[in-house]
């Protein structure tokens, strides 16, 4: 027995989004949307049922059912299978825009009906933080207070979830124990909800036809090239930043070696100035200990103050200061 593997556009909405789906899809909902009040859904309209087995091309990595539930709200549940630049961004644009566009022209705000966005994330998203299903809403910064309810996003990461058949505890668990692990799986497991044994049920490969089963494998196909084409360029853009950071380092060390460089200059020339002022003060000094000493010499002579004075340069009171000494 094999089982198609859920978290492909074709098996996803086969199970979630044909005809004959709503049983599963309230299930679904119900185990992991928290409504106020503990609240539950009771009946629901897929908008736009998918037809199996036809896929027009196989561009995107995702795939999304929508649903209007018993109330009104609108809740669009998406299965991402690849990471990919301004995922975060495009989430948030399709739920505001799933929340705008419900209004024809001149129709009253009090109309609007709330959105989710429910996504469905076959890689960690969210690496800090350690819950499996995390919930945003609009809220007050400083005292979170909640501003409006129309708009949630609700993401669940599938590979935060490890839990063993054994280990499965309620409903969401047996849920997501299927879409993660049915395309693996050989057997119905035992003790589940009626609901999610009419997944296995329906994503069962014995009762679908040759074409089906290309269809899934064509798609299950160009999911893995896709896989392997973003981790290429994963590893790719790690290489050239890491590539990038050893350059910035060379260049940061670079430049400290000129500053370096540069310091040490500054404090040649000082130290070059300092011994060109030793010298020419030496000089000066030995030049003037020479007149010194000739007057000396004159003076013990019997030369006159005035006569050395005019001989060595020597002030007239500086020889005489030499009869002092």
């Amino acid at each position: 027995m094999r089982f198609l593997d859920i978290r492909t556009d074709f098996a996803f909405k086969k199970v979630f989004g044909s005809e004959g789906s709503k049983p599963r899809l309230i299930s679904f909902l119900n185990s992991v949307i928290q409504f106020e009040g503990d609240a539950k859904i009771t009946d629901l309209t897929i908008v736009d049922p998918y037809n199996i087995p036809l896929l027009k091309g196989m561009k995107d990595s995702f795939v999304d059912v929508k649903a209007v539930l018993d109330n009104g709200c609108k809740v669009i549940i998406e299965m991402q299978v690849l990471s990919h630049a301004g995922l975060e961004k495009r989430i948030l644009y399709n739920a505001a825009k799933n929340y705008s566009t419900q209004l024809l022209e001149g129709e009253k705000y009090h109309l609007l009906n709330p959105i989710i966005a429910l996504t469905i994330v076959d890689f960690m998203m969210f690496e800090d933080n350690t819950r499996l299903i995390s919930n945003f809403k609009l809220l007050e910064k400083e005292e979170f207070i909640t501003y409006n309810d129309d708009l949630e996003l609700i993401f669940i990461e599938l590979p935060k979830f490890t839990k063993t058949l054994e280990e499965l505890k309620n409903i969401q668990d047996q849920w997501l124990y299927f879409i993660k692990n049915a395309g693996s799986l050989a057997y119905i497991p035992h003790n589940l909800s009626t609901e999610v044994i009419s997944a296995f049920d329906i994503s069962n490969t014995a009762a679908m036809t040759e074409e089906e089963l290309e269809v899934q494998y064509k798609k299950k196909e160009f999911i893995i090239v896709q896989k392997e084409i973003a981790e290429e360029r994963e590893k790719a853009e790690k290489k050239a930043s890491q590539a990038e950071e050893k350059a910035r380092k060379a260049e940061e060390k670079a430049r400290k070696a000129e500053a370096k460089a540069i310091e040490a200059e500054k404090k040649a020339r000082k130290a070059e100035e300092k011994a060109r002022k030793e010298r020419k003060e030496g000089v000066k000094e030995g030049k003037a200990q020479v007149q010194i000493d000739i007057a000396k010499q004159l003076k013990a002579a019997g030369m006159g103050n005035a006569e050395i004075s005019a001989m060595t340069g020597l002030s007239v009171e500086a020889v005489s200061q030499l009869n002092q000494d």
